[in-house]
C-alpha cells in the first residue's frame, strides 16, 4: 500500500478512540454556557404525544431470552457496512465519491481504497474457510410498561412482578421548532394506558477467538494484519446485529412481518423500529447494560463479558435495546441539567456523584 505506515499508525490511532471513551468534560463546560435549557418538569410536559387508545403493539413470538450461537459467519456477509471499515484506514472520497462502493472512483484515494479493500476480503476468506472467529448472539423479549421516563420490564404477561426498571434520559436542551422533547421510555406504551406493550434487548459479538488472531499477527510483526482483523471483526459484530435486528422485524418479534427490504435499505435504516445502544445518543449512560447483561444472561449465553467500565469482551460486539413503536426513531439527549441528573440517580438508587461521573460528557452545568 501506497503511504503504508502513515495508515497503519493512523488505523493504531482510529483504533484506540473508538474503543475508549473520550474525556469531554470541559468541553461540555463550556458548550453548556452558551445553551439554554428546559426544566425537566416542562420536559416532560413536551413529551410525545401518542394516542394509545385502541392500539394493540405485537406480542413477540417467545418471551424470555433465546442464544444463537455459532452464527455462521457467511450468513453475515451481505450485512457488512465497508464505509466505518475505510475511517479506520482514514481513507475519505470527495463528494461524490465518499461512501463505498464509489470510494474506489475518488482520484486520491480510490487506488488506496480499493487495495486495502481487496486485502480485507483474502483475511475476511481465510477467516471463514478457517473458522477462525466464532459469531454468538442473544435475544430476549419482555412485557414492558413505561411509569414516566422509566420503563418497568416484567416477567411475564400478568405484569405483576418487575424484573428490572430500564431509566432513561430526556431531552432538555431548548432547540428552536422543536414541540417534543423524548425519551426512549416515550416509545412504550405507559402503565397507566393498560395497553400490553413489549421490549427487546440483544448482545452480540464476533470477536470469539479474535485473540489467537491476533497473536498469530503478533508473531510476525504484522501491524497492518492486526489492525484488519480487528476492523473486520467490528464489521462483522456490527453485520451481526443488523442480522438479528432483522430476523427480530420480520420473525422473532414478527411486527414487520411483510418487510421486504435488501441489505443496503436496511443500512439506510428504512425499517420501522430502533435499536439504540447505551452510551450513544438517545442514552448516555453505560451503567444501563449492567441491567441488559441481568435479563440477557449475555456471559453465560453469548460468552460477552461486561467490564467494571462497562465495557464489552470480546471487543467486536454490539448490544442494545429493541423499540417497535412505528414512531420510535434515534434522537441526541444532547446535554441535561442538575434537575433531572439528580432525580434520575434517585431513580436508579445511585449516589449524585458517581452519576455525574458516568454523564460527564453531558453535563449542561459546572459541578
Amino acid at each position: 500500500i501506497s503511504s503504508y505506515s502513515s495508515r497503519v499508525s493512523a488505523a493504531k490511532s482510529s483504533l484506540r478512540l473508538s474503543s475508549r471513551r473520550e474525556d469531554t468534560t470541559a468541553t461540555a463546560r463550556e458548550a453548556s454556557r452558551t445553551c439554554m435549557f428546559k426544566s425537566l418538569a416542562q420536559a416532560r410536559g413536551m413529551a410525545l404525544r401518542t394516542e394509545w387508545k385502541g392500539r394493540a403493539p405485537a406480542k413477540p413470538s417467545f418471551l424470555g431470552k433465546r442464544k444463537y450461537a455459532n452464527v455462521p459467519l457467511e450468513e453475515l456477509l451481505p450485512y457488512i457496512d465497508w464505509n466505518p471499515f475505510f475511517a479506520v484506514w482514514q481513507l475519505r472520497g470527495k463528494y461524490p465519491n465518499r461512501g463505498y462502493p464509489r470510494i474506489f472512483e475518488d482520484e486520491t484515494v480510490g487506488a488506496e481504497a480499493k487495495k486495502v479493500f481487496d486485502d480485507a476480503q483474502k483475511m475476511l476468506k481465510s477467516i471463514c474457510d478457517g473458522r477462525k472467529l466464532q459469531a454468538n448472539a442473544v435475544a430476549a423479549f419482555y412485557p414492558a410498561n413505561a411509569v414516566g421516563d422509566d420503563i418497568e420490564v416484567y416477567e411475564d404477561d400478568t405484569r405483576t412482578k418487575v424484573l428490572e426498571t430500564l431509566c432513561t434520559l430526556r431531552q432538555q436542551e431548548l432547540r428552536e421548532e422543536q414541540g417534543e422533547y423524548l425519551a426512549m421510555s416515550d416509545f412504550i406504551a405507559p402503565k397507566e394506558s393498560g395497553v400490553a406493550d413489549y421490549i427487546g434487548l440483544f448482545a452480540v459479538t464476533a470477536g470469539i477467538g479474535m485473540d489467537k488472531l491476533l497473536a498469530a499477527h503478533e508473531e510476525k510483526n504484522d501491524d497492518y494484519g492486526k489492525i484488519m482483523a480487528q476492523a473486520l471483526g467490528d464489521r462483522l459484530a456490527e453485520a451481526l446485529a443488523e442480522k438479528l435486528h432483522r430476523d427480530v422485524r420480520v420473525s422473532e418479534w414478527g411486527y414487520s412481518a411483510d418487510e421486504q427490504m435488501d441489505a443496503e435499505d436496511m443500512l439506510k435504516v428504512k425499517y420501522q423500529g430502533i435499536r439504540p445502544a447505551p452510551g450513544y445518543p438517545s442514552q448516555p449512560d453505560h451503567t444501563e447494560k449492567d441491567k441488559m447483561w441481568k435479563l440477557l444472561q449475555a456471559q453465560d449465553l453469548a460468552s460477552i463479558e461486561l467490564t467494571e467500565s462497562m465495557a464489552m469482551l470480546p471487543a467486536a460486539s454490539v448490544s442494545g435495546l429493541y423499540f417497535a413503536n412505528p414512531e420510535s426513531k434515534y434522537f441526541a439527549v444532547g446535554k441535561i441539567q442538575k434537575d433531572q441528573v439528580t432525580d434520575y440517580a434517585a431513580r436508579k438508587q445511585m449516589d449524585l456523584e458517581t452519576c455525574e461521573r458516568w454523564l460527564a460528557p453531558m453535563l449542561g452545568y459546572d459541578r
